[in-house]
């Protein structure tokens, strides 16, 4: 598994960091170059650098709206970064190199780029677990706004979040939806979002490449190594899976998880390597 080697080369130090020194544009930048080799990210940088220096001129602006507005004026307006609404699913999506290119993106991808550019000007601004749609909160609990990247950074109104939450009704509570994901958490949902289009298309070798790219991003993610193994039992590589279920089994302390694991070690622990 060379490929392995050669990623960890370049993404592990992200696993080992702690998740407020995560930056997030940089890390996706990081991550995207893994399926760009040799490509020099300098350029990239400097747009993004370039985007933060057009916001300085919105520095003063004290409330939570007129620091969205400013984020969409700068960010959608100036260097059109919108949703893409005709190829949606197009792997390029969810590549932040492809993204800047492209001036396209989905709703994960743009609001990297929002939570970014805020951050760089010193504004509160997170990434929401919102099903499906990823959006942003920007500013504080006591006045904040939050906007739809994908949809040129337009504010989204209660009865919006209300629609999307009763559309996501069963998958967990309300609260649980609109909680900020840890910056860690939103380059996984990247990720993930590229492995299940993968998987979907039948690339399942491309599938498992994102996985561990998951668990390297995300060590501790549970979720990340059950799915690396499964899909290296697909390839045939047991001893690989073996030792992702074994990664897996370090991290969890649930009981019913734990014993879950352990069923699968004990299936595997015939099988030829």
């Amino acid at each position: 598994m060379a490929h392995l080697f050669a990623m960890t080369d370049t993404i592990l130090h992200l696993g080992l960091l702690d998740d407020d020194a995560i930056a997030l544009d940089l890390a996706a930048l990081d991550l995207a170059a893994l399926d760009h080799p040799g490509i020099d990210l300098a350029p990239y940088a400097d747009l993004l650098e370039a985007m933060a220096e057009h916001l300085v001129a919105e520095r003063a602006a004290e409330s939570a709206a007129a620091h969205a507005g400013a984020l969409a004026r700068v960010i959608a307006g100036e260097f059109g970064f919108v949703g893409d609404t005709d190829s949606y699913d197009d792997p390029a999506n969810a590549d932040l190199i492809r993204v800047i290119d492209r001036r396209r993106g989905l709703p994960v991808s743009l609001s990297i780029l929002y939570v970014a550019m805020a951050r760089r000007l010193g504004w509160q601004a997170d990434a929401l677990n919102t099903p499906a749609h990823v959006l942003v909160r920007i500013g504080t609990d006591a006045d904040h706004v939050i906007v739809d990247p994908f949809n040129g950074g337009a504010i989204v109104e209660p009865r919006q979040i209300a629609a999307l939450l009763v559309q996501a009704r069963g998958s967990g509570p309300a609260s649980e939806h609109l909680a900020p994901m840890a910056n860690r958490s939103v380059l996984v949902r990247l990720l993930l979002n590229q492995a299940t289009r993968a998987e979907q298309g039948g690339d399942k070798a491309r599938a498992l490449t994102l996985f561990e790219r998951i668990t390297a991003v995300a060590p501790a993610n549970g979720h990340g190594w059950w799915e690396r193994a499964r899909l290296e039992l697909t390839q045939g590589a047991i001893g690989a899976a073996r030792a992702s279920l074994s990664a897996m089994l370090e991290m969890t302390r649930e009981p019913a998880l734990r014993a879950q694991i352990s069923a699968a070690l004990a299936r595997l622990a015939g099988s030829v390597l």
